[in-house]
């Protein structure tokens, strides 16, 4: 069971994070891929990833032995870049304190006593894994996970204002219940009791879309606690229902291409995209000016705006012809 223990400050305190955050969730699903015991709605999914996962993401199993990843993994950010940033800014001491954590009862592969002794090499290493891992994992479906995560905010927003805080909290975890200050949150088969108190710091609530176990909570000093919550309709998410058309696409323009095509369901900026597939705006607009390039889309300038479009090209790749005859 995990009880969060309220002040009366912290319940003027929780907040719906606006956005969802790119590295929390690929650690979800990472987490999810490690988890065989899913087998009947995660199955084929994680089939699927295991056949294309790159070699390069091999290492990020090394910091997680037990399945559970060490804290200074825990940030935030809207971006993978913003992410994995906060990731490298940790400070050292906070590094060396979570392998040891993970690695108390067994000796550590090289390369994470490197990265134990700040050793540049390892970081790139954790770097790459990092990044490969994003675009084969979560980019591909970065569009849909915004869609969800504001359908999410928007559902918690008004149950909030029609039946109050206390009860928009118990509805987001059925069976949990919050009394005199105290929001129980039952785990069964969990490790246990786990006492969580905000101390005036507040909670962040975020949805996670690829995990389907107990909440996922960050509590760091000094700063707000965050609780990852399975959202309720988190299934597998995939970026094309026709699988092997969406695999050849990514094969063939890259996942991140793949994922802003996609996003042009409508015309977008250049910032609207770079939202949309987690990215910088200077890698959104590299990768439009390569789309562009190929005919696959239309940039239009109104004012200082730039507005992206698909082709008839695109439009034909994304729907495998459909348009023909």
């Amino acid at each position: 069971m995990i009880r969060i223990n309220f002040t009366a400050d912290d319940f003027v305190r929780v907040r719906f994070a606006p956005r969802p955050s790119p590295v929390p969730e690929l650690h979800a699903a990472l987490m999810m891929l490690a988890a065989p015991h899913e087998g009947l709605l995660f199955g084929r999914w994680r089939h699927r990833l295991l056949q294309t996962l790159p070699g390069a993401v091999v290492p990020l199993a090394d910091l997680v032995p037990d399945g559970v990843a060490p804290a200074f993994l825990d940030v935030l950010g809207t971006t993978p870049d913003e992410g994995f940033a906060l990731i490298r800014a940790t400070r050292p001491e906070l590094v060396r304190a979570g392998i040891e954590q993970v690695y108390v009862r067994r000796p550590a592969p090289p390369w994470i006593r490197a990265l134990h002794g700040g050793d540049a090499d390892a970081w790139r290493m954790l770097g790459r894994a990092q990044r490969a891992a994003y675009e084969t994992v979560l980019a591909p479906v970065w569009p849909r996970v915004q869609d969800l995560h504001r359908e999410e905010f928007t559902r918690h927003a008004l149950a909030v204002a029609e039946r109050g805080l206390g009860s928009a909290l118990t509805h987001l975890a059925p069976g949990s219940r919050l009394r005199d200050g105290v929001w129980e949150w039952p785990q069964p088969g969990g490790p246990g009791l786990r006492e969580v108190r905000l101390g005036g710091r507040g909670l962040i609530l975020r949805p996670t879309f690829h995990w389907r176990r107990g909440p996922l909570v960050q509590d760091l000093p000094d700063r707000p606690v965050a609780l990852a919550y399975p959202a309720a309709r988190g299934l597998p998410l995939v970026a094309d229902e026709s699988g092997v058309r969406g695999e050849a696409l990514a094969g063939v323009l890259g996942r991140t291409r793949l994922a802003l095509l996609c996003s042009l369901d409508e015309a977008r900026t250049t910032t609207e995209l770079a939202r949309r597939t987690g990215v910088s705006n200077a890698t959104a607009s590299a990768h439009a000016s390569a789309l562009r390039a190929a005919g696959l889309l239309t940039t239009t300038r109104t004012g200082r705006s730039v507005h992206h479009t698909r082709t008839a090209l695109a439009e034909l790749l994304l729907n495998g012809g459909a348009a023909d005859g």
